[in-house]
């Protein structure tokens, strides 16, 4: 569903209802709770998939950019950056779990992993 602001969806699901009861209907609101004509309260998702089943949803006009285009300036050419050669970076190290695990292996005791080791 396009984006719609809370105030477009009760507006266009009322549209929608009144239409096919031919007759008018309110949306109340109280706290996070709907009511459609003091009936069963309902959430917003729900109203949001009602008017989906309605088909009923409001097309957003997608403003077509018909700006003319002006031509740009080629842009100066800045002299390269050298960067500096770095030696690649890899992961050689070891992880925390091994790190553990070998802290562990090395004290003496009944020093044990800890659970999901």
């Amino acid at each position: 569903m396009s984006k719609l602001t809370k105030e477009e969806v009760i507006s266009t699901l009322q549209d929608a209802l009144s239409k096919k009861e031919n007759k008018a209907v309110t949306i109340e609101q109280k706290g996070s709770w709907y009511k459609i004509d003091g009936g069963k309260s309902i959430r917003f998702s729900e109203l949001e998939t009602m008017l989906e089943e309605f088909g009923a949803a409001p097309q957003v006009e997608a403003k077509a950019e018909t700006k003319p285009v002006a031509k740009k300036a080629p842009a100066k050419k800045s002299p390269a950056k050298k960067t500096a050669d770095k030696a690649p970076t890899s992961n050689v190290g070891m992880t925390p779990k091994q790190l553990w695990r070998n802290k562990l292996a090395a004290q003496s005791g009944k020093s044990t992993l800890p659970r999901g080791f």
